[in-house]
């Protein structure tokens, strides 16, 4: 079952598991070292899915300025490959569609992932780019245009 949270609506135990996490994957497992804890936590809505004591997926969902971004995508390395990532994102962008209607939606994409991406409608804004060492690309969900009515 998916869990949407507020930071205020997250227990100590909550956020210890989601920071453990995002710290295992993007700060040891990809070898970047950066400042993972940041002032966005605080107005973000933490997406998770859990399994039993642990996180099988996870997302932050937050507003800046004026589009509606999607980060720290992660399913830790135990449950991959079983189709959480594609559940992630189809939540993450149903949540998104109800509480955001019409926002421009952007991610930050590693390059392996652009095509996976691609598959929910978003589309490349960007020239490949490196951050910490790691290529990505800025990515838009295209917008559906309504079929003209006749």
């Amino acid at each position: 079952m998916w869990q949407y949270k507020h930071f205020q609506e997250l227990s100590a135990q909550d956020f210890h598991q989601i920071i453990k996490e995002r710290t295992k994957i993007f700060v040891v497992e990809q070898g970047c070292a950066y400042q993972e804890v940041d002032d966005i936590d605080l107005r973000a809505i933490h997406l998770i899915k859990r399994h039993k004591d642990s996180i099988k997926a996870y997302a932050r969902i937050y507003k800046d300025e004026r589009r509606i971004k999607i980060g720290r995508v992660l399913v830790p390395g135990e449950f991959r490959n079983e189709g959480h990532g594609k559940e992630l994102i189809k939540t993450a962008l149903d949540y998104v569609n109800c509480h955001y209607p019409n926002s421009e939606v952007v991610i930050q994409a590693e390059s392996y992932l652009k095509d996976f991406y691609e598959r929910f409608g978003f589309k490349t804004t960007s020239d490949l780019y490196y951050d910490y060492d790691i290529g990505h690309y800025d990515m838009e969900l295209e917008k559906k245009v309504p079929a003209l009515q006749h």
